[in-house]
């Protein structure tokens, strides 16, 4: 399993009693969805190398887990490492919720501007997401918030914006000289 096939699921952040326990960070909207889940892939050493696991204790973000078949020195020494799924495992999401992933390479259209470009990437800036959007070589930013973002549209590879009034122009105004 390649990396770019999969979803970056959290991160094992401490050692947990004993016992070779470890706490696993989810870094996701919906732990609980996560419950049941036995199995996994941690990147040791840039490989995804699968393990298998039991969740013994969910709090918020943080679950206890215990993985099969290792010590507590050997579940220890992953902390600190990340655990990623297949994308295959993503649920679908529909309407105007998105998957950062999903979108880049769409074409972006404002509603006053037009088509702007083709989303590059999106940053997962801590204070607040942005996408990136590539016009002839000039990159625009655009805040990823709800009041932004109208429509997308998976079958077209479209994604409609309005973006905030002037922003687009800041980006392009040495781009129409």
């Amino acid at each position: 399993m390649k990396i770019e096939e999969c979803y970056q699921l959290g991160r094992l952040t401490k050692a947990w009693g004993y016992k070779g326990q470890v706490v696993l960070f989810l870094d996701v909207d919906t732990p609980e969805d996560y419950l049941g889940l036995d199995s996994a892939f941690v990147e040791v050493k840039g490989q995804l190398v699968p393990y298998f696991f039991k969740v013994d204790n969910l709090n918020g973000n943080k679950a206890v887990i215990t993985f099969e078949d290792l010590t507590a020195e050997q579940a220890h020494a992953l902390v600190g490492h990340e655990v990623y799924l297949p994308l295959a495992l993503l649920p679908k999401l529909e309407g105007n919720k998105f998957y950062f992933h999903e979108v880049v390479g769409f074409k972006v259209v404002d509603a006053e501007k037009g088509d702007i470009g083709t989303l590059a990437s999106v940053i997962d800036h801590p204070a607040q997401p942005l996408f990136q959007v590539m016009k002839n070589g000039v990159e625009i930013l655009i805040p990823v918030i709800d009041p932004v973002i109208k429509q997308v549209d998976r079958e077209q590879k479209t994604l409609y914006i309005e973006a905030p009034n002037g922003l687009i122009d800041l980006y392009l105004a040495d781009f129409n000289k």
